[in-house]
């Protein structure tokens, strides 16, 4: 039996004050395992940093995906405390990163949103730098705080390169913070930087501003329309398996968006391990004074054609693939890159 009416039905339209959403699917089974033993550690050092770097206009996802006693416990803290974390989903298995994600992709408002594995330090002003680009860029649809060097050669770039060559300028530029590099190279466990690598990077520059061409996707800021351009069906894999090309680094190609990172490092992937460094620039964060700037009007996406898409991929099989060695070249890189 239902008496009355229900008064939500007068206030039918969804409002939201913010207009950032930060989700981070947290996978921690359990603490005793060496691979698991430091990740609780790891753990609060994320959420911790990012509740002191997020401007006042963001919001908090965390899924709690299949953790342990002690990790949930210290996720229901945070969601109970702190009130940018609005959403706490807690499955009591292992969806996978994908379906996880997705779960609340698919189900929030704000038109920026930023997806980051649960071991990333996140610095001052991070968000205020991937704002600023996809502001600048009104083509971008993936952006990391993070640069890396190596982060032209993906085949997920086909508009990034397009756009480099007939609406921006491709330089070559100096490296900001190669110790970002090494830190990132350090986390993974293998050296994939060369020399030059931590000198030089490939930047894209229009009137408005500059990036580095590229970017991974532990941690990346998207427009909610590059969501639109995924799969619809679920993801089968737990974790890696081609899933992150298929559900992230494809629909912003396709979609025809840019992916790109900032010039400088800010944020570190941490790994499963602990290091002294970390607590060093965990202590910087709470100690600093950053200034937020809020984005008043985010311009509206203006997504490379299908032409460009394609001619995209062209150049990237001449120009960053069978003939780089010369191109770079004639670009000013006068060694093997």
């Amino acid at each position: 039996m239902r008496i009355g009416n229900n008064p939500e039905k007068e206030y039918n339209k969804l409002e939201i004050e913010s207009y950032h959403r930060v989700i981070i699917p947290v996978y921690l089974p359990n603490l005793t395992e060496d691979y698991f033993k430091d990740g609780l550690k790891i753990l609060k050092l994320c959420f911790e940093s990012l509740l002191h770097t997020i401007h006042s206009k963001t919001k908090i996802s965390i899924i709690n995906n299949g953790c342990c006693n002690e990790a949930s416990e210290y996720l229901r803290r945070l969601f109970d405390s702190n009130k940018k974390i609005d959403q706490y989903l807690h499955s009591k298995v292992n969806l996978g990163k994908i379906n996880a994600l997705y779960s609340a992709i698919k189900s929030n408002l704000e038109p920026i949103i930023t997806i980051s594995d649960a071991d990333v330090l996140f610095l001052p002003e991070w968000q205020q730098e991937v704002e600023k680009i996809l502001n600048d860029f009104p083509e971008s649809g993936m952006v990391s705080p993070v640069p890396s060097s190596k982060g032209f050669a993906s085949s997920y770039l086909n508009c990034t390169k397009y756009y480099a060559l007939f609406k921006g300028k491709l330089n070559f530029s100096d490296v900001i913070d190669p110790e970002g590099m090494k830190k990132f190279q350090k986390s993974i466990g293998r050296e994939m930087y060369k020399d030059i690598h931590l000198e030089k990077y490939l930047t894209i520059s229009n009137k408005k501003g500059k990036a580095v061409m590229g970017c991974g996707h532990f941690v990346a800021t998207f427009r909610a329309e590059v969501f639109n351009h995924a799969p619809k069906e679920i993801c089968n894999m737990k974790i890696v398996g081609g899933s992150e090309n298929k559900y992230i680094d494809i629909p912003n190609d396709k979609g025809g968006f840019l992916r790109l990172s900032t010039l400088n490092n800010y944020a570190y992937h941490l790994g499963n391990v602990e290091e002294e460094w970390m607590a060093e620039e965990f202590n910087k964060v709470i100690n600093s004074n950053q200034s937020y700037s809020l984005l008043n009007n985010l311009p509206p996406v203006k997504p490379i054609s299908k032409f460009g898409y394609l001619l995209g991929k062209l150049i990237h099989k001449l120009l960053f693939s069978r003939f780089r060695k010369y191109y770079f070249k004639f670009k000013g890189m006068k060694q093997p890159y």
